[in-house]
């Protein structure tokens, strides 16, 4: 049973659900009489966070693929708020989407004596270093994944619905006119980047439009990526009026291009972004995005890992269900989606003028 099944019986968020299960922060007593009793309802068992002694004086491995995405930082807090309350350290390892540095850091952090891990992992293609994370698993380690999945182990893990965001996202910009829509994503051997692209795909064919790969483009979850395939994008025969981009640092290196080329948002060219970006709204750029609970992704994966710890020490880890949350995402339109028509008395020109 997910979490997702108890907020939707209670009609909460799954956040709340979270912090009636973990009992960690504020919940009204209103809202926490639904939880349990849809928790009652649905037989759900809780799980040994309700216990409220810290576990204190244990150390917690958290790895990432790239140390300079605001998506890490962001999750960053809410795990280091469930640290906190419980005397937990964490050491923090950057992959750099690099497969050999990610092992590399698994058995750095095999060395340093972990209680627990939460990673994301560089890819789900989990034949490369399947042994390594084994090792841990026999080692009796509690792990969680956060954002990205492996093949072949189950662990713990916390999700957004990336098919239902992009969905969402690419929806928005049919509604306003577009037709031609360009993609840039990341590889499809992460969850995050085959669900975007398979929530992109969606939206066109519920909508009557065909699937034309010409506008579709694949490099790095990073600035540099998004900035090449960007350019890529715009010097193409037709062009298309739209680009969905699948994360924050991809959408970063898109505006750059879009701006070193003179092309004006939305005028030009329409945006949508996955992961609302904070110093873009600062400096007053209105760019629609599908936005995330960064923070409560944090927080979830952390009050999993304590609870797996927590079940360890007890002797019951081995008996406890995998659990996988799934949190909901939220489409803010800001007027990047907007179409304008060739003809339009604002018309549209290509970076060739």
């Amino acid at each position: 049973m997910r979490i997702k099944d108890i907020a939707q019986k209670a009609g909460v968020s799954i956040a709340t659900v979270s912090r009636v299960i973990n009992s960690s922060g504020y919940v009204n007593e209103e809202k926490r009489r639904l939880v349990l009793q849809a928790m009652e309802e649905l037989k759900y068992v809780q799980g040994a966070s309700s216990r409220k002694k810290a576990i204190k004086n244990h150390r917690i491995g958290f790895v990432i693929p790239d140390i300079t995405n605001p998506f890490f930082s962001e999750t960053l807090k809410g795990i280091y708020k469930v640290a906190e309350r419980e005397k937990l350290s964490i050491i923090i390892f950057d992959t750099n989407e690099n497969i050999n540095k990610e092992i590399d850091a698994l058995e750095a952090l095999k060395e340093q004596n972990i209680s627990g891990l939460i990673i994301t992992p560089t890819t789900e293609r989990g034949e490369f270093y399947k042994e390594y994370l084994e090792r841990l698993e026999n080692m009796g380690i509690p792990v969680v994944l956060l954002d990205r999945d492996l093949k072949y182990l189950h662990y713990d893990a916390v999700y957004v619905d990336n098919i239902q965001g992009s969905y969402e996202a690419v929806e928005a910009l049919i509604r306003e006119g577009h037709r031609k829509i360009a993609i840039i994503a990341a590889t499809i051997d992460a969850r995050p980047g085959r669900d975007r692209v398979a929530g992109y795909q969606k939206a066109l064919f519920m909508n009557g439009i065909d699937i034309d790969e010409k506008y579709m483009f694949y490099g790095e979850p990073k600035l540099e990526s998004g900035y090449e395939l960007t350019k890529k994008i715009v010097a193409m025969d037709d062009p298309p009026t739209a680009i969905f981009s699948y994360n924050n640092t991809m959408t970063m290196g898109c505006l750059k291009a879009l701006r070193e080329l003179g092309l004006r948002i939305p005028e030009d060219m329409a945006v949508i972004g996955f992961d609302d970006i904070e110093f873009i709204n600062i400096i007053g750029l209105q760019i629609s995005v599908v936005d995330r609970p960064t923070w409560e992704m944090g927080e979830i994966a952390m009050e999993m890992l304590v609870d797996r710890i927590r079940e360890k020490k007890s002797g019951s880890h081995t008996k406890a269900p995998v659990k996988e949350v799934i949190l909901p995402t939220k489409l803010i339109l800001r007027g990047s989606e907007k179409y304008f028509p060739k003809d339009s008395g604002k018309g549209r020109r290509t970076s060739k003028t």
